[in-house]
């Protein structure tokens, strides 16, 4: 790589869509490699630093800017095992919240009993709603002090009073319980219910969040790839060594580093990036 084929700031900003200060910050936290220096101490970047942009800005559409910030900086610390690890605990948490959507979803689905307009207008005691579901009324004070129910008490005596709304939440959980769901379960499926107001609104909303996790692994996908190819970019170079002064990046001639375009796309060359811009 000759000196011609250094970039400035403002080149990969203008690559980017973001301001040079960007640029200098990407570096300082570790999204870029470090840039090597003038002897005038201006900085200069190569094709990896361009490489690492696209591909920290691609991660951060499917895994966010902060873990792709964490991804890229450890990648650059020299350890490539934790920046798969970060990779692996997002797809980790994106199959935890797509499994309880899924369990949320079929719990909705057990949502049987009297429609609203059956269920009683006045207000039941602990005992009426215990016998109406034909469980104890110890029952319903685990459901209470375990944050499932809420039901109104009664000015001077403090006695409970189950609404048509707490009893139909009550409902629920008695069909899920019977369905062996465990109570932390529930909660989210009644926290959604009570959001939605209907749980015609919370099925819509269910359909509408799936479709997001859907359109997020998707994301995820593309930014694992595009790591993958600049890992497989930083076997054939040490990103680090320019800490100490070196200007070692000229190792992207080295085989199986093909150059990535502008656009992300992978092309034939091996030269490296484009050229400073005229201005």
């Amino acid at each position: 790589m000759t000196n011609d084929d250094r970039l400035r700031p403002v080149d990969l900003a203008r690559l980017a869509g973001v301001s040079t200060q960007q640029i200098r910050n990407y570096e300082e936290a570790g999204v870029l490699p470090p840039a090597a220096r003038t002897a005038s101490g201006y900085r200069t970047f190569r094709d990896v630093h361009r490489r690492a942009l696209l591909t920290h800005r691609t991660l951060a559409k499917g895994y966010g800017p902060a873990t792709a910030t964490r991804i890229m900086r450890t990648v650059h610390d020299g350890h490539t095992a934790g920046a798969l690890a970060l990779v692996d605990a997002a797809h980790a948490a994106l199959h935890a919240e797509r499994t309880a959507l899924r369990a949320t979803s079929e719990a909705l689905g057990m949502l049987t009993g009297e429609p609203p307009s059956r269920l009683p207008r006045s207000g039941l005691s602990i005992g009426d709603v215990a016998a109406l579901l034909g469980v104890r009324t110890s029952t319903l004070r685990v459901w209470e002090a375990a944050g499932l129910l809420a039901p109104r008490r009664e000015k001077g005596t403090r006695y409970r009073t189950y609404g048509p709304a707490d009893v139909r939440d009550a409902r629920l959980i008695h069909t899920l319980r019977r369905s062996h769901y465990l109570l932390d379960q529930i909660r989210p499926v009644l926290q959604g219910l009570h959001r939605e107001g209907s749980s015609e609104a919370l099925r819509a909303a269910i359909e509408a969040r799936g479709r997001a996790l859907t359109a997020r692994t998707r994301a995820m996908l593309e930014g694992a790839g595009r790591l993958h190819d600049y890992l497989e970019v930083c076997d054939h170079l040490d990103v680090r060594d320019s800490r100490d002064g070196r200007d070692c990046l000229d190792g992207l001639d080295a085989p199986g580093a093909a150059g990535l375009s502008a656009a992300g796309t992978t092309t034939g060359s091996t030269a490296g990036g484009p050229g400073p811009s005229p201005t």
